[in-house]
């Protein structure tokens, strides 16, 4: 499988309640509430886990089809129009749409309109009928709904939360996905190649395919959706995901180009390792970092790749400054390693499959609790912790929980009491210690928990 996250958008028209249903599903108020139509100017989107199911769900604005051309000079108008725009990008994008309609107001001529325009798109699609609070009104409202004649209709209530579960449960089912054509490996290596636009991220899986299995063209933003591709290299194989470009929030103007944003991230959820590409002759900037920032609050290894180094061979000052830069600008993943390389030319790209071959081996593995507990007595014999509130920290034992990444836990009687510096020493340690150097780790401290003996001894004690 891609392993890539579903995408759901709510569609439907202005003051139907998709903000508040966003934000019931949610479970927090990202979007803006305003009984004013056209309030939620843009789309909106976040992260979802039901049922042990993940997806990222999409908040849009209101769509209007009443925008006559005679009214074309009137801004209002021309902002309906752009939010009209916009939800329609986001129905092309999207793999699952909920459209909502209002169950107090009933059936009006843009539901019609929109039911046709949406059931030409043959996605799995969803009739939810919101402000439907009671069985009662259920029964009474849903009526004229029935005369659409689609195979079923969810009544539910986004501000408290009637027939929402029901809907949420048959939403999940369609989150299984068909296995690619070629069979995945259960121990390949998922590979997001994460960037700015232009940067040369399709140019290097191009590549890295020996063939032009991607698009490749000059203009930012060419790859509009994740495309998966395997590869089989010395009898390995790599899941490339070939991602639209990541811009800064203030520049992501393009109907399109917002929308792939929350591709790459879609994508980004669930590979091994970020490849964030770099373009040497840019250097790097405020956004890669925070692109980096996205891999690394997610959990994933990450590779820099310094991309179009040959436009650099004949300034060795300037490739000293720019590795300088980004080693400066990258600290908070120190564990990162960084190639230079060129995607048009060939130069250097043969030695990143080494790279990445090392750094997921350390992301995925697994070390024996003895070897852990030395390396943790060890590290607070060589410098014990400070004291927290008189009292003395301990730290009992630590373990293995999980891969990718390594995820430990240590076990210690005040976690909060561990100060900050304390515990990127611990981290360190493990880094060290285990040759884990090429890879995010997460350290968990937890509580030991204590035993209660009770305050009552046997029978007759006093």
């Amino acid at each position: 499988m891609s392993g890539k996250l579903q995408i759901v958008a709510l569609v439907g028209r202005p003051n139907v309640g998709k903000s508040s249903l966003f934000n019931r599903i949610t479970r927090q108020n990202k979007a803006i509430i305003d009984a004013t139509p056209g309030v939620t100017r843009d789309r909106h989107f976040e992260r979802v886990t039901y049922d042990d199911q993940m997806f990222i769900l999409v908040d849009t604005g209101g769509i209007e089809f009443d925008l006559s051309s005679a009214v074309v000079d009137d801004p209002e108008m021309k902002v309906s129009a752009l939010i009209r725009e916009q939800s329609w990008q986001a129905v092309a994008d999207a793999d699952i749409i909920v459209l909502i309609m209002d169950g107090k107001e009933g059936l009006t001529r843009d539901d019609y309109e929109m039911i046709a325009q949406l059931r030409k798109t043959e996605k799995p699609l969803f009739y939810l009928i919101n402000k439907i609070d009671t069985m009662a009104q259920e029964q009474e409202r849903l009526a004229p709904f029935y005369s659409l004649g689609v195979p079923q209709l969810w009544p539910v209530s986004a501000s408290h939360g009637y027939g929402l579960n029901d809907f949420m449960e048959e939403l999940v089912k369609l989150f299984d996905q068909p296995a690619m054509e070629e069979e995945v490996k259960s121990e390949a290596i998922r590979l997001a190649f994460i960037g700015r636009p232009n940067v040369g991220k399709s140019s290097l899986v191009n590549r890295l395919l020996g063939e032009d299995r991607m698009v490749v063209s000059d203009v930012p933003g060419t790859t509009r959706d994740s495309v998966d591709t395997l590869l089989e290299h010395q009898g390995r194989q790599y899941l490339l995901i070939d991602t639209a470009g990541i811009r800064r929030k203030g520049k992501v103007f393009g109907k399109v180009e917002k929308f792939s944003v929350m591709r790459a991230l879609s994508s980004m959820e669930q590979c091994d390792i970020a490849l964030i590409l770099i373009d040497a002759v840019e250097g790097i900037t405020e956004q890669d970092t925070k692109v980096i920032g996205y891999s690394v609050e997610r959990g994933r290894a990450c590779l820099v790749v310094v991309n179009k180094w040959d436009m650099l061979k004949s300034d060795p000052k300037r490739q000293k400054w720019l590795l300088g830069e980004i080693e400066m600008a990258t600290r908070f993943i120190g564990y990162a390693p960084v190639v230079t390389l060129s995607a048009m030319t060939g130069q250097g790209v043969n030695k990143i499959f080494g790279v990445i071959d090392k750094i997921f081996t350390q992301f995925s593995s697994t070390v024996t609790t003895g070897r852990l507990n030395r390396v943790l007595q060890k590290a607070v014999e060589a410098h014990p912790p400070a004291m927290h509130l008189a009292k003395r920290l301990k730290f009992y034992y630590t373990t293995q929980v999980a891969t990718k990444p390594p995820t430990f836990v240590v076990y210690v009687n005040y976690p909060k009491g561990v100060h900050f510096s304390y515990f990127r020493y611990l981290v360190n340690q493990f880094r060290t210690e285990l040759g884990l150097d090429q890879t995010s780790l997460h350290i968990i401290l937890r509580e030991r928990q204590r035993k209660d003996y009770g305050t009552s001894g046997p029978a007759g004690a006093k």
